[in-house]
């Protein structure tokens, strides 16, 4: 497994574990489609919460949210209305979050920001 990946893992695993503290109900994680993956899939409040994790460990290439484009967001809108599809009980209302993290060498959390709802009909 490449670098890249496991500090990915790493970066989802810290993303789910804050995202359960704040009372989300996780459904999936790296759920795949040939739109691409979503790194979570939660449930706040009756809403569907698609969640991209991005992670970093140093900004020699910008801040982790900066690599939000607009593709990548309509990507990830287009794999979660597949997600919507394979599971016609969930909710209707959704939305796209971001988490940014920035970890230290050893793999300790240096800064965490929830984004929500980034989406823009």
């Amino acid at each position: 497994m490449t670098y890249q990946k496991q500090l990915g893992n790493k970066g989802e695993r810290i993303a789910a574990e804050y995202l359960q503290r704040e009372n989300f109900q996780l459904l999936d994680k790296q759920y795949h489609t040939r739109f691409g993956e979503l790194d979570i899939v939660a449930l706040e409040f009756g809403i569907i919460v698609f969640v991209e994790v991005k992670t970093r460990t140093s900004d020699r290439f910008g801040f982790p949210e900066a690599s939000m484009t607009p593709a990548k967001i309509e990507r990830i809108e287009n794999a979660g209305l597949i997600w919507l599809q394979e599971h016609p009980d969930a909710p209707d209302d959704w939305r796209i979050d971001v988490i940014s993290l920035f970890l230290d060498p050893q793999g300790q959390v240096l800064d965490l920001k929830h984004f929500k709802n980034i989406h823009n009909d």
